[in-house]
């Protein structure tokens, strides 16, 4: 098989998993269409989003920018044929800082909102492939749940009207291939980048590893160590902190699928 059927499989992949989210399947995407670029998502009122994008500029590895959709819009160059509005699996509505419901069809709130302009935020999912290869188990896919996140006693620099703390996500991995883990995350800095920490969770202000603030709970198993990496979440922290009177997000954990290789973004 060449190279470009690989591929094109691989961006199949993608869009058949698109479809079934625009088709009402709601599922955690981490192990879906492996290869391809993951992206968060968040979409602010016009108001606010010069902000927001200096404040991505501030805060580059919890908040690295892969595109930006002019108001109105719903497509994106990262995948043909998408629509942002409807191709995640679960989005989250928020008002005035505050989560106020759930959806897996968000096409109405961005007709009645012309003005929301869309950032989509690289993704860990992407560099759990490469991981993956190199013999290191991603938890949260063997188990088939979602990937614990935290929110951090690390403040954001801030910009404008917008502040708010780092969020996290953890995996557990053993101590032996921890090095391993650093060294091929930092290949994708697009994508987050290597850790912000290894190993105790009290540093961060995680008190509590059992309880995540979004995600499943972790399994930590005798040998493993947790390694936290910065998370595309952090920008809804930034929503509730700043109490932004109107956002749509992705539900953590449901991101966006492109068609993308995530080796587009290795250095």
């Amino acid at each position: 098989m060449t190279l470009q059927n690989t591929l094109q499989q691989k961006m199949t992949a993608a869009q058949i998993a698109r479809n079934g989210y625009r088709g009402g399947k709601i599922t955690p995407t981490a192990g879906v269409a492996p290869g391809m670029t993951q992206a968060n998502m968040i979409a602010l009122p016009a108001d606010y989003a010069w902000d927001f994008l200096l404040y991505a500029q501030r805060n580059p590895q919890s908040c690295p920018v892969l595109d930006v959709i002019e108001a109105g819009r719903t497509d994106t160059v990262l995948a043909s044929g998408a629509d942002i509005s409807r191709d995640i699996p679960l989005y989250r509505v928020w008002r005035d800082g505050k989560l106020d419901q759930e959806v897996g069809d968000a096409s109405a709130l961005w007709q009645q909102h012309p003005d929301l302009v869309t950032f989509l935020i690289g993704c860990s999912f992407t560099f759990e492939t490469p991981l993956m290869e190199a013999g290191i188990e991603i938890r949260h896919i063997t188990t088939g749940s979602n990937v614990p996140m935290y929110l951090t006693n690390r403040a954001c620099r801030p910009a404008g009207k917008l502040q708010g703390n780092m969020v996290v996500s953890m995996r557990p991995i053993p101590a032996h291939q921890v090095a391993d883990a650093v060294a091929i995350t930092g290949r994708y800095p697009a994508v987050h980048g290597k850790p912000v920490h290894i190993g105790d969770p009290q540093a961060l202000g995680v008190t509590d590893i059992s309880r995540p603030d979004f995600g499943d709970i972790p399994q930590i198993r005798p040998g493993e160590i947790p390694v936290f990496w910065a998370c595309g979440v952090t920008p809804q922290a930034a929503v509730m902190a700043s109490k932004v009177p109107f956002a749509i997000s992705h539900a953590p954990g449901h991101m966006f699928i492109t068609d993308v290789a995530d080796s587009s973004f290795h250095v």
